[in-house]
């Protein structure tokens, strides 16, 4: 019987001494496993005889009882200290402040903003738009649009070429929209109203060119366009835009092998401040190209040019922004700084409509 009282106080000092469940797992086994000392304890009992056995089973059966209320009580308490430990480690304080939304703290990209109020603007006039792919051919970026081979005006939109191919053709990033009003002639049957947004290429890079740009070009095809109706979509698209009453407009000749007439346009502006005001002042800022579509391009897009006529414009989308907005550098635009987009950025749920305001 002494034995089994030094081994019940053997037991009962390691089950307090357990700091952890697992270690206290591992006490139990080594008390009540198959091997443990309580069992092997109890395997004597067989050879015993029966005076012994009444003696020592009860014994060891109280033994096993109290080593196994022992555990369990045990273990109630490392189960509580555990989870007292979890809770004051994971405590969340609910004073502090809730941390923004995406849709707080995203910020829509000046371009993407502008692209929005061109395409709200242009939709109301009854223009749909056009797209076509960045990597463009050469007939329809220079040919089709009366670009003659050899022409020095190639040259002048800096080009970047892909290596030339088995056959001699050579692909290129698109240096304007122009070629999708070539896709569209070919594709679609007069009357056409489309306006062209998107990325072109000319290796070209300071303070207000980058080698990648946005640009957008507009595209009437019909049997009556003329310069008035040009004139008045110009007008209407400025005043709009720019969100002033009254803006005044001059129009200058010029060329472009696309277009005959060609003119660049000029807007009133006031630059005597910290800022450029539309729709004030007496001097005047170059804003786009425009002019009426050229025979020999209706007559490459398979239509005849005694029936149909039209007129283009062409601009560029980071010059609005720009203009619009007040950004001094064009490079800023893609720099990826995120303090940059939060102080030009849009927030994603204004978007533009001509009824609530294009930039409010």
């Amino acid at each position: 019987m002494s034995d089994l009282n030094t081994l019940e106080s053997e037991i009962l000092a390691a089950i307090d001494a357990a700091s952890t469940e697992a270690g206290l797992e591992d006490i139990r086994v080594a008390a009540l496993g198959k091997k443990g000392s309580i069992s092997e304890q109890m395997k004597t009992l067989g050879k015993m005889s029966p005076e012994e056995r009444k003696t020592m089973g009860p014994a060891l059966n109280g033994l096993k009882d109290r080593v196994t209320d022992a555990i369990a009580a045990r273990k109630t308490v490392l189960a509580e200290a555990a989870l007292e430990a979890r809770l004051a480690s994971e405590r969340v304080d609910v004073t502090l402040p809730l941390r923004p939304s995406p849709v707080e703290s995203g910020r829509i990209h000046p371009v993407s903003q502008v692209i929005d109020e061109l395409s709200a603007i242009f939709a109301d006039m009854g223009f749909a738009i056009a797209e076509g792919p960045d990597v463009e051919t050469d007939e329809l970026n220079f040919t089709a649009l009366n670009f003659p081979e050899g022409h020095p005006a190639r040259d002048m939109h800096d080009t970047f070429f892909f290596n030339e191919k088995d056959n001699g053709e050579r692909l290129l990033l698109r240096t304007h929209t122009s070629p999708v009003q070539i896709r569209t002639m070919r594709t679609q049957e007069p009357p056409i109203r489309v306006i062209i947004p998107g990325r072109t290429y000319r290796c070209d890079s300071d303070q207000t060119h980058t080698p990648m740009f946005h640009q957008v070009e507009g595209l009437v095809i019909d049997k009556g366009s003329h310069l008035g109706h040009l004139k008045w979509i110009l007008e209407e698209f400025c005043k709009t835009f720019f969100e002033v009453d009254d803006i005044k407009m001059r129009f200058r000749p010029s060329f472009f092998p696309f277009t005959e007439p060609s003119m660049e346009v000029d807007i009133q502006c006031d630059r005597s401040g910290a800022e450029v005001k539309f729709g004030e002042g007496d001097d005047w800022m170059e804003i786009l190209g425009c002019g009426m579509v050229h025979p020999n391009v209706i007559r490459n897009c398979g239509l005849d040019p005694d029936e149909y006529q039209g007129f283009a414009w062409g601009m560029g989308i980071d010059r609005l922004a720009m203009l619009k907005y007040g950004m001094p550098d064009l490079r800023a635009f893609f720099d990826a700084d995120v303090r940059w987009i939060q102080h030009y950025g849009f927030r994603p749920l204004d978007m533009p409509t001509l009824a609530g305001g294009l930039s409010s």
